[in-house]
């Protein structure tokens, strides 16, 4: 089977003197993680405002869970495979666009939402639309770098899914404490959560323009197996032993994250007396430090890892993270503020390594033509169970414990559980992972 692979380090080297990763194109890598920025800050742009819309619209914790989690997971379960196979076989910069669109239209109609269901339907197309552009990014960017630059391109991919829901806290927070205060945009009457919202929701439109600016990169690393979905769908079964264990891994991790993304401002507020502003600008504050210090270690943790002799050594830092995520897991039973926050930091940073490395594991281990389809297969279920069950799961715990009230316990049930079990998924994955990369 043949393979067409990108220039390797000694081949560079024997055509000229110029660092490898001067070859990357980094002005596309950053436009890419803008992209993924303004797509992490539509998909959890709800996130802080979502206590004050819960009292205006009169919904429960339950109904809170749904809408952060099935609404965005379910129409995602249902694309995933056609998505990642256009992501292989179209172009991917046009595909990124629409999406865009898709994402921009949902956090305006956030801000419209009269209802729980007119509420679900645009937290939908919001979650459908951001949460359908990392693969295609991941995609995209491994065609822009090296294999031995990778880790370091995709570390950007990583810092701008997490450094834009670390804005949505941020801002929304602000945003929100602004229009309570008496601020408002010129000719909008709404409540000061839909204003924010809206924000948002235009902020995302004028950011779709730099994504004309990307241009399509060439393919490299293409097996030539054929490309049909049934034979790509062979060719994952057969790495399985690999693929399986590192998806459960990952998969565990985002549940742990998600719920913490979902639900620790509401224990700020309800069980540390925190205000909507001084709770979304903590959790905003943490995901902006993890969004950079996570992916930064990850990239170079992956790097170091690959080039070890250690069979599966691209996870040792996943294996290292996922262990620290055990007990940060349980930072909702902390009483007070700052070993709250230090904890918790513990919890997203170890989130974000494990992401960046499962990223790259991926673009490195798994062939090109394949890697659309292996990625929609993780999305589908990193969009159903990991998204869309963990937040409803400790609403269902709270109310199992005895009510709303139980929050915080049913918070760290959920976050401790799923952490072990991440670890055991990427001690199996790295002692599953191919002896030698695709591309070698």
């Amino acid at each position: 089977m043949a393979i067409v692979t990108a220039p390797t380090l000694d081949d560079a080297a024997a055509v000229a003197p110029v660092d490898p990763l001067r070859r990357t194109a980094w002005r596309a890598v950053l436009l890419v993680a803008l992209v993924v920025m303004s797509a992490g800050t539509v998909r959890l742009g709800f996130s802080p405002l979502q206590e004050a819309a819960k009292a205006d619209l009169g919904l429960s914790d339950y109904q809170i869970g749904l809408v952060q989690g099935i609404a965005a997971a379910l129409p995602m379960a249902l694309i995933a495979i056609p998505l990642g196979w256009l992501t292989d076989h179209t172009k991917r910069t046009r595909l990124m666009l629409v999406l865009g669109l898709i994402w921009t239209a949902g956090m305006i109609g956030t801000a419209f939402a009269q209802s729980f269901e007119t509420l679900f339907a645009a937290r939908m197309l919001a979650g459908l639309g951001s949460m359908s552009i990392v693969p295609v990014a991941i995609s995209v960017l491994a065609d822009l770098s090296l294999p031995q630059s990778r880790g370091r391109a995709m570390l950007f991919l990583g810092m701008g899914n997490t450094l834009g829901p670390a804005l949505a806290f941020i801002v929304g927070g602000a945003l929100f404490t602004a229009f309570v205060a008496g601020a408002a945009l010129p000719g909008v009457e709404l409540a000061p959560w839909r204003e924010a919202a809206l924000v948002f929701g235009i902020a995302s439109a004028v950011l779709l323009v730099p994504q004309l600016l990307i241009r399509e990169p060439a393919r490299h690393e293409v097996e030539d197996g054929g490309n049909s979905l049934k034979a790509m769908l062979r060719a994952l079964w057969a790495r399985r032993r690999f693929l399986a264990p590192l998806f459960v891994g990952q998969i565990s991790v985002i549940m742990a994250d998600a719920a913490a993304g979902v639900w620790a401002v509401p224990v700020l507020q309800r069980n540390l007396g925190q205000s909507t502003g001084s709770a979304t600008a903590l959790v905003g504050g943490l995901l902006l430090v993890a969004g950079v210090l996570g992916p930064l270690i990850g990239g170079f943790a992956a790097d170091r890892g690959h080039k070890s002799s250690v069979r599966g050594g691209i996870l040792i830092g996943a294996v290292v993270a996922s262990a620290i995520g055990v007990p940060a897991a349980l930072f909702p039973l902390v009483t007070s503020v700052p070993a709250f926050v230090g904890v918790l930091f513990a919890l997203l940073a170890a989130g974000s390594v494990t992401g960046l490395i499962t990223a790259t594991s991926i673009a490195v281990l798994v062939p090109n033509e394949e890697r659309g389809v292996c990625l929609g297969a993780f999305m589908i279920l990193g969009s159903l169970i990991g998204l869309g069950l963990s937040p409803v799961l400790v609403s269902l715990g709270s109310e199992a414990l005895g009510g709303e009230a139980h929050l915080a316990p049913a918070l760290a049930i959920v976050g401790a559980v799923t952490s072990l079990v991440s670890l055991i998924g990427f001690v199996l994955a790295m002692r599953n992972a191919p002896a030698q990369p695709t591309s070698d």
